[in-house]
Order: C-alpha cells, then structure tokens, then sequence
C-alpha cells in the first residue's frame, strides 16, 4: 500500500516510508485525480489541468512525454496510474491519501485534532504556479479544507472539556480567523473558551476598530460580500515567538504567553491575527522581510526572551518603524498580569497606529511599484559607500515616478544628500539645499510621519543651524517615541550641539531598541564617546562597525589621543586612501559643532594622527 502526501511537500511513499521516485507532474496528477469524481480523466483532460497555458497540441506532447517516463519507473500491474489510450485512471484502492483525514469517522474532537494539525501545512506546498488551471484547483481544495475545519469546529467547540480540547479549538480558531477575521460564528467560540477575556474588556479597540476600514456598504451590513471585502483589507498583525539571548531557562513559558496573546487579540475585529503556526514559520525563515511581504503583514509584534524577561517592541513594517517597546518580567506571579497587559498595549496601540497609517498603507497598497522601489533604496543605504548611496538615490528617484506624493521615498532621498555630503567631506553646500527641499517635500506630503522631521534635523544640523536641527528632531521623536533611527539621529545632533553626555545616552537607547544595530548607531556613540573623552570606548564602537570606513578618521584620532600611534597611522592611512584630497582646516571649518571646545579637541586628536 502506498501513500500520497498532499498537504506540505507532495510525495509518494512505500510502506516503509521511502520516496517512490515518480515526476512532480506525475504525483500533481495523482493528487488531483483522487479530488475527481470517479478517480478518472480523459488524457485531454489531464494535458488541459497540467498544461492549461500551452497550446492542446503542445499540451498533448507533453502528457505524452510523462507517461513514458511513469512508464519507464513503474509499469506494473501495481502501479497507482491506470493509463490507456483513451484516459488516466488512479487506482485509489492502492494507496492512501493524508486528506482522507478531513472526513475520517471519529468524534468531531479527534477529527478536529487530527484536521487542524493537517492543514497546518500547505495543500501541496511544493507547486509555484504550474498553470492557471493548477492554481485555480489549489484554491478550490483550499477553500474546501477550511469549510470542512470549520463544520468540524461548530461541531466540536462545545465539547471541549480539557486544556488539550481548548488548545485544540483554539488553534483551529485562529486558522480560520486568519482567513475570515469577520467569521463572527468561530469569534463567539474563541471567545467562549475559558480564560479568552470578552472584547468589551477592550472598549477602545471595539469602539474604534471599524471606523477605518468598513466602507458605508458594509457599514450597512447591505451585503455579505462587503463584509468580506472589509475583512480582506484589514491590516495583518503577527506575533512572531521569541528568540533566546543566551542559554535561559524559560524560552518555552514564554513562547506560550505569546500563543495566548494571540489567542485574547482575537477579540478585535479591526485587524488580523495571523495564527501562530504561520508565525512560527516567519520567525524561522532566514528571509523574514520577504516572507513578512508576501504575507501582507502590516505590524509584527518581535520578542526576545532574556534572564531580565520578554522584551517585545511593535514595528510598522512598511516604514520599519517601532511603534512602542516595553520589557515584561516573567516570574511566575506576574505571568497573568503580563499576558493582559501585552494583550491591552497591543490592541490600543494598534488602534491608535491604525488611525495614523491607514492612508499611508492604502497608498503602498495601490503603488506597489513605488514601495517595492523605496525598499531596494533603503536597503542601499544600508553601506555608506559612494556607489551604495547613489545606487539608493536612483532608487528612491523611481519611486518617486510611480507614486510623486511618497513621503518616504522624499526622506530617502533627503538621507542620500546628507550621506553623500559626509563621506565626501567636501562641504558641498548643494548637497544640504537638495537635502533640506526633499525633507520639507516629505514634511509636507505628511506632517504626521517622523521620517521627515529627522531628515529636515540632520539637514539643518549640516547647514549649522543646530538649534534648528534639535528642534526637528526633537518632534520627530515626539511623533515617534520608539523609533531608534529616529532617537539615532537625534543624539548625534546633541553631539554636534556640546551635549556627548545627553547624547550618548540616547544613542545607547536606540541601540537597546535595535540591538542588531546599523553601523551609523556605532559611528555615533563612538563619536560622543570620544567628546567625553572616553578614548578606548570610541575604538571599540568603531571595531564593533561591519564597515569602519566612514569612522577611520574618528578611530584614528581616538587611538592617537591614547598614545597608540601604530593603530593611529594605520586608521590614517586608509582614510587618506579613501579620500586622498582630505583637508583638515576646510574639514574643520564647515562641520558644525556648536562649541569651540569640540572642534579644539577633534583638532588635536587628527593632528596627533597625522592629518
């Protein structure tokens, strides 16, 4: 007896578990064979599902190729394929098939179980676009998967008596959910469960939820369709499970505060919750920003687990910006307290996000092309190399093509002008006028987004005006309190303004908000460190850097004034070699420090290495 694995990878196996080496082709006809009616297909018929994009003759052709290689792998009287001239046959008394689970007779709890767990994993999860035909079929069984889990729900939801019933019920819920967030049938029994707390216990969230996305058709409740069309455009939220620093004891409690969190946000119907078996499979792809987009996900609750407890920030993921961070302890006494405090900062804060970024994400949504464009900039700008930030520069430029009223491809481009100007160290004046008129283009297209105001602050910091420059990014950080490239950008201004101390430790806070930080986070607090005059602190910052170019004349500077002049010349030399034209008097003259002392110590030091 064989076995045929439609849900995840689709395979054939042999009893003893062993992959029978059919065609890919060969196991899609198998599967879809064993949906038909009777099990059996004309060989048209077939040709057409496989190849539905191709010419029938060239269909036919290629039907006819993949007999002869089934044919050269298994042309036994036991061969799960009957084929003949006329049709193709699966003899689906020789094999079982995973989806006969979704009809097994046995109580609707064990089915439940058994069909939760099953469509867990992708309806063959291995096929990319095959044919429209293929798709079409996919999304069918798709949808005829999710009908059968929810008959077998309503079914089985009030039987639960046990923590695995409810765990059960509760992951089948949170399925559907993802799909159907205005499924208000499988809501009510999520809600039913004991310990899922009643929505009105989270009055703003109800109050508000809707105002945003339901259009007056739905607002009316004239048609289920427009309910439907309320419930595909709610913005996504996944709760991705945490990460460990360090070997500490706890990881699993914690990942299981999260599950449940999940299960309370279910209460709102103003977003959705993506199920915690999709997050867990995010959280483990190397490439989570790819699969976050190809889920739709709009926020995306990060956790990381510590001896010092959870800590979990809130990021709007279009803009990479971190909405709120906050560390929870998890000691056995709180652990309840902390599961309603996460579910109420999560659901108010999202409330309050969504008002803010609903036009912002409608227009990504209907400019794919310009945020897709936007992305391939930022992720430039990344290096601050020449090339990179040109390359960056023509990106947000394209972006700006398909979308002229794109705030933050404006403050992308801004952040190109401002970078360009400090590597080149030239003191282009040109430079900062571009950068200044991009910033206040992005201010103007959006006052209520913080990206602007950073960039309007680190322009007007480069043209001199620092009391201007804290200003700005003193908003900024008023309109976005958590965002750390903002909170960055704000403490290397205090620098330049005489405050290394205030600045330091705010550089320090944008780091503990994004611990994997961007080298200009390291090129920051090296310099307020080296303005405190903490010399061994400022190298380490710069050692810490994946690209240490931008900060070799700091380094430098930093080792000479600790008397290591062998580290202090070999700093020297590569910044010299990256810019041989290097001035230090006209250097000096055009970066704004605000105090005389600063520029006298920055002197010293790059005179002590050599400039």
């Amino acid at each position: 007896m064989l076995h045929l694995q439609t849900f995840g990878e689709l395979r054939l196996t042999d009893e003893a578990g062993n992959a029978v080496g059919y065609p890919a082709k060969a196991l899609l006809t198998m599967a879809y064979l064993f949906t038909c009616k009777g099990h059996a297909l004309t060989r048209q018929e077939v040709a057409s599902f496989l190849w539905s994009d191709a010419e029938a003759d060239q269909a036919g052709l290629n039907l006819r190729k993949l007999i002869s290689r089934i044919r050269q792998i298994d042309d036994s009287v036991a061969a799960p394929l009957r084929i003949t001239s006329a049709s193709v046959e699966l003899r689906a008394e020789l094999l079982t098939v995973d989806i006969e689970i979704l009809d097994e007779a046995k109580s609707p709890m064990d089915r439940l179980k058994a069909s939760s767990d099953l469509l867990q994993r992708e309806f063959v999860g291995n096929v990319r676009s095959a044919s429209k035909a293929v798709d079409n079929w996919i999304a069918r069984e798709q949808r005829s998967h999710r009908a059968k889990l929810r008959q077998t729900l309503l079914d089985a939801g009030s039987a639960a008596q046990c923590a695995d019933d409810y765990r059960a019920v509760s992951g089948a819920a949170l399925q559907l959910l993802e799909q159907d967030p205005a499924d208000e049938q499988i809501r009510a029994i999520l809600r039913g469960l004991p310990g899922v707390a009643d929505p009105d216990v989270l009055p703003r969230g109800e109050r508000q939820a809707r105002s945003y996305f339901v259009s007056a058709e739905a607002q009316n409740g004239t048609t289920p369709e427009a309910e439907l069309r309320v419930a595909s455009s709610l913005p996504r939220l996944v709760l991705l499970p945490p990460t460990s620093q360090g070997n500490v004891v706890g990881l699993s409690l914690a990942a299981a505060l999260i599950e449940d969190v999940t299960i309370e946000l279910c209460g709102l119907r103003n977003i959705s919750i993506v199920a915690p078996h999709t997050a867990e499979q995010i959280r483990r792809d190397s490439d989570k920003a790819a699969m976050i987009a190809r889920h739709s996900i709009s926020y995306l609750l990060d956790t990381r687990f510590s001896g010092e407890g959870l800590y979990a920030q809130l990021v709007y993921f279009p803009t990479d910006e971190i909405i709120w961070a906050v560390r929870f302890p998890m000691t056995a006494a709180t652990l309840p307290t902390q599961r309603r405090l996460m579910a109420q900062h999560l659901s108010l804060s999202v409330v309050d996000e969504l008002a803010r970024n609903e036009e912002a994400r409608l227009s990504l949504e209907a400019n794919p092309q310009a945020y897709h464009s936007y992305l391939v900039g930022a992720s430039l700008m990344g290096k601050l190399t020449l090339p990179h930030i040109r390359r960056a520069r023509a990106a947000f430029k394209e972006a700006l093509k398909y979308n002229k009223d794109f705030s933050p491809a404006f403050t992308g481009l801004a952040r190109t002008y401002t970078s360009e100007w400090l590597v080149t160290a030239q003191g282009n004046e040109e430079l900062l006028g571009l950068a200044e008129q991009s910033a206040l283009k992005a201010i103007e297209r959006d006052e209520a987004f913080a990206g602007g105001y950073r960039e309007l602050g680190v322009t007007k910091l480069y043209l001199g005006d620092v009391d201007q420059s804290v200003a700005a990014l003193s908003h900024a950080e008023e309109l976005s309190p958590h965002f750390a490239d903002v909170i960055y950008s704000h403490a290397d201004t205090l620098v330049h303004a005489s405050r290394p101390k205030e600045a330091l430790a705010k550089i320090e806070k944008a780091i503990s908000l994004n611990p994997i930080s961007p080298d200009s986070y390291l090129w920051c607090a090296a310099g307020a460190s080296y303005f405190l005059e903490r010399y061994n602190d400022a190298i380490a910052y710069v050692e810490a850097m994946k690209d240490k170019e931008p900060a070799y004349r700091i380094a430098a500077a930093s080792c000479a004034m600790i008397g290591d002049r062998r580290r202090a010349q070999f700093y020297r030399q590569r910044a010299q070699a990256l810019n041989p034209v290097f001035d230090l008097e006209k250097w000096l003259s055009v970066i704004p420090f605000k105090e005389q002392w600063q520029k006298d110590l920055y002197r010293e030091g790059l005179l002590k290495a050599g400039f």
